[in-house]
């Protein structure tokens, strides 16, 4: 991207903003200001920014695969102020109004709408960074390895926690046990967390510390995996990860801050300006801080936990400001299930490789039915993960209770498996599919025998729900998959694998625009920020990204290697602020 400086800034400015490269000075749009012009008339103040000679998608159209593209856009106060054609938004700068030549044409610099992801636990995100990541690891020795280099270099006593590991990448897809973990660990109680957070690897120590034997009743909704002599393997299934972490010494208030950056980061370095967000209330109140002191540069909705009492979810609701554009609390998460990957997925019918086994539900209809009427009934928009059919079913069986409304917004995340007969209910009772393209990535090595392929034809049913009337939102359950957003619109729009060797059921794959919209548009009416976000037209955020080719257009595996060349959150480069 080519930078023209303002025609009024000093001398050491223009060393700043101009490279080398700048544009001839006749390339650049004569300052006027005639009386009158339509984008003139779009103006609600003078623009700070100005790109021009441009490809910008404002996101008009993306539904309809009609999208709008403007040459130029002019930033102002955080918001969009006017967009249009190169000679009219140019004409509206000020003596002080930096312009950027974009050049599309030759840099291969496009701008779109940022993205907005509407399913992340960025303080999980945070701590697995600082901690033993198992990220990727291909086998349980690779693993073992890697907790042991930790092992080494920690304080004695010290507790190693974080996770990660995925065992169906492994040859054997073996679980490990505290055995395994035993050889490495020395002195060091050890929790490490599978990559979908529903199960866990506890070493010997760790399950001492937490009073676990053999005759420990897992609670309400949880597993302990015994051995062929009845003692605990070491994992622990669900809400019985409990009893382990409740023992785990909270992190400092320094470790968390500094997983929250790293996290808040990763976000917005990959093109991400929002996200809907489940953390620990620990970490709002770091991102409060960060707020306080003009340090937080993403867009942050943080869910409650649902489970949690009435008087005490209503108090955090009440502790920050609803309508604050940078920081809020958002709707009340429940957990339906597990996971597909663990197998603790609620299901209807056991699982294809698993006989016998139908998954964990975490509540009973009638416990979930009474605690969603009283939350609801307190104004709080509610929010179910639900991976299995049963528990999809179970999520909305309570929204069709009376006194919760169809127009609350109410939500499924996940989604992954869904009786066809349920996938009209969502319309019905305005439920949003809350789903994560980039998970398909990963599971649809495995998930045709975990299911079989009549319920696997209905698992990851994006299209299906589109034509069902039924609102997509798009996100990535970060840290469970990347952060990155082209993962998702790569396999939203392909179903294919990042190889591009194997399909997934390709009658439910999106076209482009669709895609987009659900990442940007459709995740924004998830929070009941959609007239505010989630497009470039005047009046809304100015939260954009620079990245090297055209999402719209360019082939399908290109949009794996997109880089952001800039993120913008209300109208400032999110990366290049001082205090980041």
């Amino acid at each position: 991207m080519r930078t023209i400086c303002s025609l009024m800034a000093t001398a050491l400015a223009a060393s700043m903003l101009c490279p080398a490269q700048t544009a001839p000075q006749q390339s650049v749009p004569k300052r006027t200001n005639p009386a009158a012009s339509s984008a003139q008339k779009q103006l609600a103040g003078t623009p700070e920014l100005i790109f021009f000679n441009g490809v910008i998608y404002t996101g008009v159209g993306l539904a309809e695969d009609k999208p709008q593209i403007v040459e130029a856009i002019a930033i102002g106060g955080g918001k969009v102020l006017a967009i249009g054609k190169t000679a009219d938004i140019t004409r509206l700068a000020g003596p002080k109004t930096v312009l950027h030549d974009l050049d599309s044409a030759r840099t291969k610099t496009f701008i779109f709408p940022g993205f907005n992801d509407a399913h992340t636990h960025l303080g999980s995100a945070g701590r697995t960074n600082l901690n033993v990541d198992l990220t990727g690891v291909k086998s349980l020795a690779e693993m073992l390895a890697k907790i042991k280099s930790a092992a080494d270099v920690a304080p004695a006593g010290h507790w190693l926690t974080g996770g990660n590991w995925d065992h169906t990448l492994w040859v054997d897809k073996t679980l490990p046990t505290c055995q395994d973990l035993d050889k490495v660990t020395g002195d060091h109680p050890t929790f490490l967390d599978r990559i979908d957070g529903h199960i866990s690897i506890a070493n010997s120590s760790a399950l001492t510390a937490a009073g676990i034997t053999a005759k420990t009743r897992a609670p309400q909704g949880g597993a302990i995996d015994l051995d062929s002599h009845g003692e605990p393997t070491g994992i622990l299934r669900e809400s019985a990860q409990d009893l382990v972490y409740k023992v785990i010494p909270p992190p400092t208030l320094e470790e968390r801050r500094k997983g929250d950056e790293l996290a808040i980061k990763d976000a917005l370095t990959h093109g991400v300006t929002s996200v809907q967000d489940f953390s620990d209330w620990d970490d709002f109140l770091v991102f409060e801080q960060m707020e306080k002191e003009g340090k937080l540069h993403l867009r942050i909705s943080e869910w409650l936990p649902f489970k949690d009492p009435l008087p005490d979810l209503i108090k955090m609701r009440a502790h920050h400001d609803a309508s604050d554009p940078l920081l809020h609390t958002g709707f009340l998460k429940g957990f339906m299930d597990g996971s597909l990957g663990s197998r603790t997925a609620a299901m209807k019918a056991p699982f294809a490789d698993d006989p016998g086994n139908t998954g964990l539900p975490q509540y009973t209809q009638d416990q979930l039915n009474k605690m969603a009427v009283a939350r609801a009934a307190a104004g709080f928009q509610l929010g179910f993960h639900a991976i299995g059919d049963k528990a999809t079913s179970m999520a909305l069986d309570a929204y069709s209770q009376p006194g919760i409304s169809t127009t609350a917004r109410n939500r499924i995340e996940h989604a992954q498996v869904v009786d066809p007969a349920d996938i009209p209910r969502f319309k019905q009772l305005g439920v949003i599919a809350s789903m994560q393209p980039n998970h398909l990535l990963t599971d649809m090595n495995w998930a045709v025998d975990r299911l079989g392929p009549k319920r696997a034809a209905y698992s990851y049913a994006w299209k299906a729900f589109l034509d069902a009337g039924v609102p997509l939102a798009f996100g990535t359950d970060y840290p469970v998959e990347p952060i990155t957003p082209f993962r998702g619109l790569y396999a939203a729009v392909t179903r294919m694998n990042e190889a591009g060797t194997k399909t997934y059921y390709p009658e439910n794959k999106l076209t482009r625009g669709q895609a987009l919209y659900a990442y940007t548009q459709g995740s924004a009416y998830a929070e009941f920020a959609e007239k505010r976000k989630g497009k470039l037209i005047p009046g809304y955020e100015a939260d954009f990204i620079l990245v090297d080719r055209d999402l719209y257009r360019a082939d399908a595996r290109a949009i794996l290697s997109t880089n952001v060349q800039q993120t913008f959150v209300a109208g400032h480069d999110a990366l290049a602020t001082p205090e980041q």
